[in-house]
C-alpha cells in the first residue's frame, strides 16, 4: 500500500505543478498515470511543439516544459505509478480514500486531485476500410518525433490547428509536404492559415483541396494514397500518411465514480478550491468545469496552487497556515535542500 499526503491522479504539467505547490506547505505527493512517462500529453502526443502562453517563457517546447517542471519538483520527491490507470476508489470511514489501478496497485491518501488533463485519448481515424493495416509503417495519428520525417515524402489530412501546425513546422524538416483538407476553409487560427498560404506561394507546401484521402497504398510501408477531389481520383506517392482529425478524450473509469459530470467534464466548485461533490476530491487542470473556465495550462497551475490550500486545511484542521512568498522563505526540499535568496551584508559604518 502506497500512502501519501496527496494522491494526484495525472502526471501532466498540472500535476506535477501541484507537486510543487503542495511542497511548499510540506505535503507529500504521489502520482498515478497511464501513461509510461511524465509530462501527459505535452510528452506524449507534442514533446517537440512550441508552447507560447507560459508566463516568462516566450516559447518554450512542450518537452522542456516537462523537464523544467519535473526539475523544479525533484526536492520535493513524488512517487510515481506509472503505466497505470486509476480504475477504482474507495471511501474510508476516516474520509480518506483508496485508489487502486487496473494493476492492482493501492494508494491510500487524505486528498485526491484528479489532474487527467482531457482524459484518455483515441485518435479520430479517417473512414478508410484499410488504414489499420498500414498503423506503425507509415501512418502516424500523432507526430511524436518530427525527425522520423526528416526528408520524407509526407502528406497530411486535416484542417484544424494540429494539421496547419504541423504542415509549417514539417515543411522545413521533410522533403515535401502535401496537406489535404475536405473544404477551402479551415478552422484553426488565422495567423496559420496565412502562413500555410505563404509557404504554398513558395512552393513549400502542397495544398489540395476540397479533396479527401480514401485509401491507403502499400506492401510493406505505406508508399502513396489515393486522393479524391471533385469526380477525379489519383494516386499521390508518400513515405507517410498522417490524418489529424483530432482525439477523442473520455475520462474512463473516473466517470464511474460518482463524480458529479458534464460535458465528459468534472464539475467543481469554482468560488473557493475546485472541490468535487466529494469532499476530499479535487479536480484541477483540463479534466475540470465550472462557469467561465478556460483549458489552459496556466488556468491549471493557478487552481493546483488554490487547490493545495485547501488540502493542507483538510489534512491539519487545527493547523493555521500563514503563507510566505518564496522570495522570504526560500524553498526547503524534502531531501534537506535549500532555496533562498542571499542574505544582504551587513556592514557598520565607523
Amino acid at each position: 500500500m502506497i500512502k501519501t499526503d496527496i494522491l494526484i491522479i495525472g502526471a501532466g504539467p498540472t500535476g506535477l505543478f501541484t507537486v510543487f505547490e503542495a511542497g511548499l506547505l510540506k505535503l507529500k505527493c504521489h502520482l498515478i498515470d497511464a501513461l509510461p512517462q511524465p509530462g501527459g500529453q505535452c510528452s506524449e502526443i507534442y514533446p517537440k511543439k512550441p508552447i507560447y502562453d507560459i508566463p516568462a517563457f516566450p516559447e518554450v517546447l512542450a518537452g522542456d516544459l516537462v523537464d523544467n517542471l519535473m526539475k523544479q519538483i525533484e526536492p520535493f520527491q513524488p512517487g510515481f505509478t506509472l503505466g497505470e490507470r486509476a480504475q477504482t476508489i474507495d471511501k474510508q470511514e476516516d474520509g480518506s480514500f483508496i485508489v487502486t489501478t487496473n494493476k492492482g496497485t493501492k494508494h491510500h491518501a487524505p486528498v485526491v486531485a484528479i489532474a487527467g488533463g482531457l482524459g484518455s485519448f483515441e485518435p479520430r481515424k479517417p473512414p478508410i476500410p484499410n488504414i489499420a493495416n498500414y498503423e506503425d509503417i507509415g501512418v502516424e495519428y500523432i507526430i511524436r518525433d518530427p525527425e522520423l520525417y526528416r526528408d520524407k515524402k509526407v502528406i497530411i489530412a486535416g484542417g484544424g490547428d494540429s494539421a496547419l501546425d504541423w504542415s509549417i513546422f514539417l515543411a522545413d524538416v521533410a522533403s515535401e509536404v502535401t496537406l489535404v483538407h475536405r473544404r477551402n476553409e479551415f478552422r484553426g487560427a488565422l495567423d496559420s492559415v496565412e502562413k500555410v498560404q505563404e509557404l504554398k506561394n513558395q512552393g513549400r507546401i502542397k495544398l489540395i483541396t476540397p479533396a479527401e484521402v480514401v485509401d491507403v497504398l502499400g506492401d510493406t510501408h505505406v508508399n502513396g494514397v489515393t486522393i479524391k477531389q471533385g469526380e477525379d481520383t489519383f494516386n499521390e506517392p508518400c513515405d507517410h500518411f498522417i490524418p489529424l482529425f483530432g482525439l477523442a478524450p473520455k475520462l474512463g473509469p473516473i466517470g464511474d465514480w460518482g463524480l458529479e459530470i458534464e460535458k465528459n467534464a468534472i464539475k467543481v466548485d469554482n468560488s473557493l478550491d475546485y472541490q468535487t461533490n466529494i469532499p476530499g476530491i479535487y479536480a484541477i487542470g483540463d479534466v475540470n468545469t465550472y462557469p467561465g473556465k478556460l483549458k489552459l495550462i496556466l488556468c491549471g497551475f493557478h487552481e493546483a496552487t488554490l487547490m493545495c490550500q485547501s488540502a493542507y486545511q483538510r489534512i491539519f484542521p487545527d493547523k493555521r497556515y500563514v503563507m510566505k512568498y518564496t522570495t522570504v522563505g526560500g524553498v526547503t526540499g524534502f531531501d534537506g535542500t535549500k532555496k533562498e535568496a542571499p542574505k544582504a551584508v551587513v556592514k557598520a559604518i565607523d
